[in-house]
């Protein structure tokens, strides 16, 4: 008799956890599965499966996934960064102009300074003024979109120095292009910290609750500060990618990236109210999206059906993610 109950348990337990298993966390990976095959059987003559074009999504993706990989830290601290698109281009100005009468070195550490500038001004705001950082970084965007044509007069600025493109945009490492290079490189450092290290778990708290946080001796101010200064750094890098691939920086570098960088993230396993993110997650949802893309030219889907197609996926994957579970 007693058999027959843990019998009949068995399968209600089995089915009890499968119904409070957060799904919502491998729509990103199923979806990309699902849209891999999809076009790889529908461009099996137009070379989307060749070793080329794979790796040429990885390169496209890059600055996307870099930045990527400092807004899941942002997010999941319950905070919004909205300058990242601006940070790019003043970051990539800044480092063209200073390689113009330096060395290259110099303006690699003008870029990165330049956008550890803007995130500790707007982290100071956010963490010591209690100001909205969704507030605080849309203002940041538009002044920072001034500087940046002001800067230049609305001139590109040529990028020439050879060891510069090499390391940040054509160049590779023994056979490795070197935007996938730091591509794996953001990834895995973002990944250690986020899941591995005192910084990541006290973020994961601090966007779960940033009162309990705060009661828990954790320095919820300082933490604030540190992942907007994460996300403009990301911005940063991003902008030097983008110089050293296009040879040069001009003010409208990263203008589209903002929402692009939000779906992957999102997308991707990180919730807009704090507390749940995901590295690796950003990770796919940065390649969905560059996929998504390469996958529609090769079609050869105009402008505006490309625009059409990506929105709804990008809405379905989204509404399967963030909708709230049934009580």
């Amino acid at each position: 008799m007693t058999s027959d109950v843990t019998q009949q348990k068995g399968p209600r337990v089995m089915l009890g956890r499968l119904a409070r298993l957060d799904t919502s966390r491998y729509i990103v990976y199923v979806g990309f599965l699902a849209i891999f095959a999809f076009f790889a059987l529908a461009l099996q003559g137009d070379g989307f499966l060749t070793r080329s074009n794979l790796v040429n999504i990885v390169q496209e993706t890059a600055p996307i996934t870099v930045m990527a990989v400092g807004m899941v830290f942002a997010l999941t601290a319950g905070e919004i960064d909205l300058s990242i698109g601006s940070v790019v281009a003043i970051s990539a100005l800044v480092a063209a102009v200073t390689m113009q009468n330096h060395v290259w070195e110099l303006g690699v550490v003008a870029g990165l300074a330049a956008g550890a500038a803007i995130g500790l001004m707007n982290g100071a705001l956010v963490a010591y003024l209690r100001l909205p950082s969704f507030l605080v970084t849309l203002a940041s965007m538009g002044l920072l979109a001034g500087v940046g044509r002001w800067l230049t007069n609305l001139r590109s600025i040529p990028v020439t120095d050879p060891t510069f493109t090499g390391m940040f945009g054509a160049g590779s490492l023994f056979g490795v292009p070197s935007l996938v290079i730091w591509t794996i490189a953001a990834t895995i450092t973002g990944h250690f910290v986020f899941r591995e290290s005192k910084f990541g778990a006290h973020v994961l708290a601090t966007g779960d609750n940033h009162r309990a946080a705060r009661a828990a001796g954790i320095g919820v101010d300082r933490l604030r500060l540190g992942v907007l200064v994460i996300s403009a750094m990301g911005a940063a890098l991003a902008g030097l990618l983008y110089a050293g691939r296009l040879y040069g920086a001009r003010y409208t570098l990263g203008d589209s990236d903002l929402l692009t960088v939000i779906a992957a993230v999102i997308v991707g396993g990180t919730r807009l109210n704090g507390g749940t993110g995901s590295v690796v997650g950003a990770l796919i949802g940065s390649l969905l999206m560059g996929m998504l893309n390469n996958g529609l030219i090769l079609m050869g889907l105009t402008v505006a059906e490309q625009m059409m197609v990506r929105g709804l996926i990008i809405l379905v994957a989204v509404a399967t993610t963030l909708r709230e579970k049934r009580s």
